[in-house]
């Protein structure tokens, strides 16, 4: 167990080798914002630069500004002796610079950013990440740690030319004890992987994503990623117990703790939960599992406003309590875009559309004692107003059907053309308010789309249109 003085010997470690010069790849000394003429023009221009080219100038769009970068020149550049080195302390395989490989790592989910990454390194161990930073820092090489590559907003992808940092082959549990439900488990853990493993096991991961297949577990917990879960075990800050990290030096930092309570000083895993890789490369997790239970509801409902959609939200906090696992809501233009887009999606209305729809998932361990709760509950909800029409899912299939059309609304909303997407936490009764005032700045120049986790406040902000656009981007 490390002592409080060893927690203050690290903590001043951390704060002396931050990652910042690794880590930061822009000269932010000279940067300033500029508003880009138009993001497609800037797409055509990387098009013409060519793959793998190296410039020194990089725009990345935030909310209604595109932000100039430079390349900070103290930053080295690739060489020949750098990916020997790389080789012997990997292994051939392990090095990749295979352009078509290169060109997906290059790119993030969402095909808005690119970078120019000529080089890809898959380390096995904590030692082979420390080996590399600590390469990579004597040579002033900038990197970029890589997960799953599922984020939405450019973070897992080079700006430049950083060497990428792929955690996918530390992919191994580590141990589970049944006992207290700890499972210890290397970064890069598909999160799905993980959900299988306990589901055998008789437990539940505490976190659940519509990116699971891809996403990974040291992803999840450097971007603190929330999900449909998270209103019933509340979010990776209470549910991870400790970590391992790299930091840009190739120091490593053991908080690899097992235990629920420990009140030696300093917690410092909590820097690195949500730090997105700013302070160092998670490379080991710590996390307590919930066990599985028996009975799990789903309904799914209709609702005619929102404010009908919060006064459900507070009835089913009172009236369901402790079974209450997940509470999702969308509108009638996210149900259109999935039943427009998606193959194979069906409204669970026939083909009544309503102005609001919401998910409420119940997880117990008496079936009958659970649904009836929950149906006493949608009756009463149906009685007093709130709820327009509504129906429980009878099995599995079902339920996956119900899901499928909460999940695949970001699918949706990339087949359907451009996408600006906003992830904003906000007062439950002000969240919609977003919605309603961009439709009105919007007008028909765009669709706004809203959706989220109501739950716990969260919306996911989404602008549609059919290419991207100045004028949206000025409107906005």
């Amino acid at each position: 167990m490390i002592k409080l003085m060893d927690k203050w010997r690290i903590t001043n470690r951390l704060l002396n080798h931050s990652s910042k010069l690794i880590f930061d790849r822009r000269l932010s000394a000279n940067s300033h914002n500029s508003v880009f003429r138009s993001a497609l023009e800037y797409s055509e221009s990387l098009v013409k630069r060519g793959f793998g080219n190296a410039s020194t100038i990089r725009y990345r769009c935030f909310g209604s500004e595109a932000t100039k970068f430079e390349r900070n020149a103290a930053f080295s550049t690739l060489n020949s002796e750098d990916v020997s080195y790389f080789k012997e302390l990997l292994g051939e395989k392990s090095v990749i610079q295979d352009e078509d490989v290169l060109l997906a790592a290059n790119e993030d989910w969402m095909r808005k950013y690119r970078g120019s990454s000529k080089l890809l390194l898959q380390p096995r161990t904590t030692n082979e990440v420390s080996q590399i930073l600590k390469y990579c820092n004597s040579r002033l090489l900038a990197v970029v740690p890589q997960g799953g590559n599922t984020g939405l907003v450019g973070g897992s992808v080079p700006v430049f030319d950083e060497v990428i940092i792929n955690m996918g082959s530390m992919n191994n549990i580590i141990t589970f004890d049944k006992g207290s439900g700890v499972l210890v488990c290397e970064a890069g853990c598909i999160l799905e992987n993980l959900v299988s493993f306990l589901d055998d096991h008789g437990f539940i991961m505490p976190l659940d994503l519509g990116a699971k297949g891809s996403c990974q577990i040291g992803g999840n917990v450097s971007t603190n990623a929330g999900g449909l879960r998270l209103v019933r075990y509340g979010s990776l800050h209470g549910n991870v117990l400790g970590l391992e990290a790299v930091l840009a030096n190739g120091d490593v930092i053991d908080m690899l703790g097992t235990l629920r309570k420990d009140n030696t000083g300093y917690d410092l895993k909590h820097l690195f939960i949500g730090s997105e890789g700013s302070l160092g490369i998670v490379t080991k997790v710590s996390i307590h599992t919930p066990p599985k239970l028996s009975s799990v509801n789903l309904a799914f409902l209709a609702c005619r406003d929102y404010f009908s959609c919060q006064k459900l939200l507070r009835e089913a906090k009172r009236k369901l309590g402790e079974i209450l696992s997940a509470f999702e809501f969308l509108d009638n233009q996210s149900m259109d875009l999935v039943l427009t887009y998606l193959e194979g999606v069906r409204n669970p209305f026939s083909s009544s559309m309503h102005n609001f729809y919401v998910l409420i998932e119940t997880t117990g361990s008496e079936e009958s004692y659970d649904r009836e709760k929950l149906e006493a509950f949608l009756l009463s909800s149906m009685e007093g107003g709130l709820i327009s029409d509504g129906v429980i899912a009878q099995d599995i299939n079902q339920a996956s059907s119900f899901w499928r059309i909460r999940e695949g609304i970001a699918e949706a909303l990339m087949k359907a053309g451009a996408v600006y997407k906003y992830d904003l936490s906000l007062p439950i009764e002000k969240m919609y308010d977003l919605v309603e005032k961009m439709r009105q700045r919007l007008g028909e120049t765009a669709k706004v789309i809203g959706y989220g986790h109501l739950g716990d406040g969260n919306l996911h902000l989404n602008i549609s249109a059919p290419r991207y656009d100045d004028m949206v981007i000025s409107v906005a």
